[in-house]
């Protein structure tokens, strides 16, 4: 039986420990994630370190069976991820809908007018056009931390949007375009890959309840590995995944413009696939919500959102 679970672009310790490619064992297609060439030599030296030190899976591992405790313990889980999907407001609903709704609409084409440095930037920008031109005060934010202690650092990129209301408060929705890839690990049971499968393939919401889903899948990836007797690394604990949305961050709604060149088709290339494959994703989400809560599918205004106008 085949054991690899397949990285996403950027995490090493799945890159050493098993294989690669572009298909994802728990389902969760990736998309990327960006590191600055520091971050990059931090988290290399803690890899090896890792695998030195701390990694004790042996040759005999289970890779494909739960054991009891460990599978009563990722059913829990489980409920957990449902329970939190249910819970999210009919606002951040609506929102989700209105955003899986433009990213089908970005073509191939669109993404070749985005003169950016790519892995998967100019979905993104793309995507922001598109809800900026719908009214809605969007924008690319990328975020980056330094490495303290166990935490390795890194940087990351995601879309917010920012909604000011009549007292002058405001409220930030957070949008991350390949939510699943945060959360694939190596050698997963089949428990955790069903509960991977359950999460949303493109997270709107608040911080609040970001932060509620990291949780639970930070227990489920160590009742998987542990059912390996492998430790959870560094870069899939609580603290990293949390620095990537809570960490200091610049917000962007142009991309900075690069120079044309054979590689830089070659990526936007590279990223026409990854849009297809989250468009295929997304159609196939919309399509089994549908069914489960037999309700037609419909055109969603969310004016909560929207930039108002005087």
């Amino acid at each position: 039986m085949d054991c690899r679970v397949y990285p996403e672009i950027g995490d090493p310790w799945l890159m050493i420990g098993g294989g690669g490619g572009s298909g994802g064992g728990g389902g969760g297609q990736m998309l990327g994630e960006t590191f600055s060439h520091e971050s990059e030599h931090d988290l290399a030296a803690m890899v090896s370190d890792f695998l030195e030190n701390g990694s004790s899976c042996g040759a005999d591992s289970r890779c494909s069976s739960d054991s009891d405790s460990g599978f009563c313990e990722l059913a829990h889980l489980a409920d957990k991820i449902s329970c939190y999907k249910v819970l999210l407001d009919q606002h951040e609903i609506d929102m989700l809908s209105v955003v899986n709704s433009l990213v089908l609409s970005i073509s191939s084409m669109d993404l070749e007018f985005m003169r950016c440095s790519c892995n998967t930037s100019c979905i993104r920008f793309s995507l922001v056009k598109l809800l900026r031109l719908s009214g809605y005060d969007a924008a690319v934010c990328t975020s980056r931390w330094q490495c303290t202690g166990k935490v390795p650092g890194g940087d990351h990129e995601y879309i917010d949007i920012i909604n000011y209301n009549d007292s002058g408060n405001s409220d930030r929705l957070i949008i991350d375009i390949d939510f699943r890839s945060h959360f694939e690990i190596a050698r997963a049971v089949p428990s955790y890959n069903r509960i991977l499968n359950m999460l949303p393939i493109v997270y709107v919401g608040s911080l609040t309840k970001l932060n509620q889903f990291l949780q639970v899948m930070v227990e489920a990836a160590k009742s998987s590995l542990k059912q390996n007797s492998m430790p959870l690394p560094p870069w899939r604990s609580l603290a990293y995944l949390q620095s990537k949305w809570h960490s200091p961050y610049q917000r962007q709604i142009h991309p900075e413009i690069e120079p044309v060149s054979d590689p830089f088709v070659s990526q936007h290339k590279l990223c026409g696939g990854h849009l297809n494959r989250l468009k295929s994703l997304i159609q196939f989400e919309m399509e089994t919500d549908r069914n489960h809560l037999k309700k037609p599918a419909g055109r969603v205004k969310v004016d909560r959102w929207r930039i108002r106008t005087p």
